[in-house]
């Protein structure tokens, strides 16, 4: 038995593409918005994603230059940072939820390991790429944090999944964002995922190098 299959990795993700532009409704959206969620649609596959995501005004300008300095990627969970493309960064996103302090401090503290590591961060906040794609708990801290007087991250990309606090986290962050005075990306609802959260930072690498579809 043979299959008929295209085996072109550029070939399968213009195709791709092509056929998201045509599924899902773009309109009103930036260039690099488009790409965002676009990213965003192929990691799900699925184009009414694209009714869900929220994008606050200059995020896309505030991520891509964070991005293009070099500044930290800061990540909940070890599956959004092998998600990230390598090849375009210098240095490597960072996630301390596998630190040895960070088990002590959640189980003294009665909490979330993805909540305590937040706590590792420090000064590595200031002018970061956030990337939360797992814990609800990590973005409702980061919120906490931020609320009292941390350092503000350049860009927070909010897209954690699940039935308990996955929704309600992303909507605490959008409706926050402003008096807060953060630049967000966040997928409304339960879905979402690391796979979802390292695609945004994965179009942002890619608008930095004139790379869209």
């Amino acid at each position: 038995m043979s299959f008929v299959y295209q085996p072109n990795p550029a070939a399968i993700e213009q195709d791709s593409f092509r056929q998201i532009r045509q599924l899902t409704d773009l309109s009103g959206l930036s260039v690099d918005a488009q790409q965002v969620v676009m990213r965003v649609v192929h990691s799900v596959g699925d184009p009414l994603v694209a009714q869900h995501m929220r994008i606050s005004k200059d995020a896309c300008a505030f991520g891509c230059e964070a991005l293009a300095n070099q500044n930290a990627i800061l990540c909940d969970v070890e599956m959004v940072k092998q998600g990230i493309t390598k090849r375009m960064i210098q240095n490597p996103p960072l996630c301390y939820l596998n630190h040895e302090d960070t088990a002590k401090m959640a189980k003294q503290r009665g909490e979330t390991r993805s909540m305590a590591a937040l706590e590792l961060w420090g000064e590595q906040l200031k002018d970061s790429v956030v990337v939360i794609g797992n814990a609800p708990t990590a973005l409702f801290r980061l919120l906490e944090m931020i609320k009292a007087g941390a350092p503000k991250p350049a860009l927070v990309v909010g897209i954690p999944v699940g039935f308990v606090g996955a929704a309600e986290s992303k909507q605490a962050l959008w409706d926050i964002h402003e008096e807060l005075g953060i630049h967000c990306i966040t997928l409304l609802g339960r879905q979402g995922g690391s796979a979802a959260a390292s695609s945004v930072v994965n179009a942002l690498l890619r608008c930095n190098i004139g790379e869209r579809y």
